[in-house]
């Protein structure tokens, strides 16, 4: 029987506000310094350092710089969750509206340490795929529920599939911008490339299907 590999320990959380301060604040120093030179230069005098905090601060919450990492793509996970619900929270009351806000919030979010956050999945491996699973899961959610009032507007024979293939294409989009050696830089040129995948998705579920529904 193949062993599984050991994951490592959870993190103390904080229990106080200054503690929960210091932590954002390690946090933030790590991804600075994991952005600007890869995790392989990280270390845990650096980011104490870069933080204005002791060593044994860093060494009181996390056992090694593995669950610094694992604290750090948590972060960066959640992050991506909260922006993407604020965004369709206030998006425009249509399903253009929906798709719009979807897309920008993902381009923008995975703009956001681009170079690092595929480094952060390679590092991690398996436990890393499966904790971004579990966001890509939450993200579909929270589209799903945004675009459900707009669903008869869709006229694919398959509304839920067609909302679900166009919320994967954007996600695929997205993630493959952030890691392409050319990626869409700055705000102008970024709002534009989500535009673009806001309308071909829209254009995709606006039509009718072009072969006939395979029986259920």
């Amino acid at each position: 029987m193949t062993e599984q590999p050991q994951r490592p320990a959870s993190y103390r959380e904080p229990r106080q506000a200054r503690s929960a301060a210091t932590l954002a604040r390690v946090l933030r120093a790590a991804e600075e310094i994991a952005s600007a030179d890869g995790l392989e230069e990280m270390t845990i005098a650096g980011v104490a350092e870069r933080a204005g905090v002791s060593v044994g601060t860093i060494y009181r919450r996390f056992e090694d710089k593995e669950q610094l990492i694992a604290a750090l793509s948590e972060r960066m996970l959640e992050r991506r969750e909260e922006s993407v619900a604020e965004r369709l929270r206030t998006a425009d009351p249509s399903l253009a509206g929906v798709m719009d806000a979807y897309a920008d919030a993902l381009l923008q979010s995975f703009a956001d340490s681009s170079s690092l956050f595929p480094e952060l999945l390679r590092a991690r491996g398996t436990r890393a795929l499966d904790r971004g699973a579990r966001t890509i899961t939450e993200l579909h959610r929270l589209l799903l529920e945004a675009a459900a009032p707009y669903a008869d507007q869709i006229l694919r024979s398959r509304p839920q599939e067609a909302l679900d293939t166009a919320a994967r294409a954007i996600l695929g989009a997205c993630f493959h911008n952030s890691v392409r050696p050319d990626p869409v830089t700055g705000d102008e040129e970024r709002r534009h490339y989500a535009d673009e995948l806001s309308d071909m998705a829209v254009a995709y579920l606006l039509t009718p299907d072009r072969r006939s529904s395979v029986p259920t």
